[in-house]
């Protein structure tokens, strides 16, 4: 028999949305009802985001009660789609460790929209960055669109959202074995300015929180990138730029400045530049650590 999974109908929210669509990864047989009518919540399967109650063992995942649902560790609030993911996500990722490398990248970002908690300041006054609940927000109809519309999308961006929690469990998985790899290939360097890594893994969040590298060199595609470390990855301020010289150079002009005969191009922003093979990469990052 088919599961009943009900959530509110009306103006949908990335917080329903991405909760739903983990229940549908998780369990088989489920029908998705929205609606805010009593009888067919309380007669439901499991209930999100609507219906005051918050009780795992009885599938109800809402957080809108006047004492909510509980905070993270982070002080991150437990929105519907944190508390499916207490529930769920170990399931689905297949380890404690994934699970909350999805909740970090993804799931808490969502809950702390929906719970109007701040992640970042906007600098510009019309400019904002654009979010995973933006994209969500795109999919509900305007107020020139005609309201019975919001199930279809709903329908529609429930694809969306179960595509991106299992490749974000993918990229978790690759993430967590990725790092361990780098951070074995700190403790082998003999310069520790400069790591090398024979394969484009995660390395930003690791070497953040160690203080001597300055550059990064590895392959990508069939060239060799020589890296900038930042001590915040989210934030575009280089422990060591690259020299000022090599800015926006590429091709002949490039080799010529570096004397690097294989240098491909160096980016205006100074934080990467190109070679066609590992030596070349690494002769620049030479050239860069010594300026």
């Amino acid at each position: 028999m088919s599961k009943i999974l009900v959530t509110h109908d009306g103006k949908f929210h990335a917080d329903d949305v991405f909760a739903v669509a983990t229940i549908l990864l998780a369990e088989e047989g489920v029908t998705v009802v929205r609606t805010r009518d009593e009888k067919r919540i309380a007669d439901a399967d499991c209930v999100v985001d609507v219906g005051g109650i918050y009780d795992e063992e009885k599938g109800r995942f809402d957080h809108h009660q006047p004492s909510g649902a509980g905070v993270r560790a982070s002080t991150i609030p437990y929105a519907s789609f944190g508390l499916v993911w207490k529930r769920y996500g170990e399931k689905l990722a297949g380890s404690k460790a994934i699970a909350q490398k999805v909740d970090d990248t993804l799931v808490a970002p969502v809950d702390a929209n929906d719970s109007g908690f701040d992640l970042s300041v906007p600098k510009f006054t019309d400019i904002f960055s654009y979010e995973v609940s933006d994209m969500v927000r795109a999919f509900t109809p305007t107020w020139e669109e005609d309201d019975s519309l919001a199930d279809e999308h709903f329908s529609e961006v429930i694809l969306f959202a179960k595509r991106i929690i299992e490749r974000e469990i993918n990229r978790a998985k690759a993430v967590i074995k990725g790092e361990e790899q780098v951070e074995q290939a700190v403790l082998t360097a003999p310069d520790k300015r400069l790591i090398m890594l024979p394969v484009d893994y995660s390395w930003k969040s690791v070497l953040a929180k160690v203080s001597e590298p300055l550059y990064v060199v590895h392959p990508q595609g069939d060239t060799w990138r020589l890296y900038c470390v930042r001590d915040n990855p989210h934030v575009f301020k280089n422990r060591k730029d690259l020299p000022s010289a090599w800015a926006g150079l590429r091709g002949e002009e490039f080799v010529k400045v570096t004397g690097v005969s294989d240098a491909v191009f160096a980016h205006r922003n100074r934080f990467m530049a190109v070679a066609k093979t590992r030596e070349g990469a690494v002769a620049l990052a030479e050239i860069a650590l010594n300026s």
